[in-house]
């Protein structure tokens, strides 16, 4: 089996050091989602708040083979 690696950058990298063996590159992109979406609804999301954040899923060799991006932003709201 495949291992991939999801790598996170929220200013600073959080490499994945272990990896995850999957079947293959669907697999691979139904983790990063699944992933990804536990990172948003945990509290940590308001470490990153204002700033880009993205994932790279690399393949065993160190090759990319998925990127998500995302940031979180509140609308500036007029003084009232």
């Amino acid at each position: 089996m495949p291992r991939y690696f999801f790598h996170t950058f929220n200013g600073h990298p959080h490499p994945d050091m272990e990896g995850t063996e999957l079947s293959g590159l669907e697999e691979a992109r139904q983790e990063a989602v699944q992933t990804a979406g536990e990172i948003i609804r945990s509290d940590s999301v308001k470490t990153w708040k204002g700033s880009d954040w993205h994932m790279e899923v690399t393949d065993a060799a160190g090759q990319p083979v998925l990127w998500l991006r995302f940031s979180v932003e509140e609308p500036i709201r007029p003084a009232k």
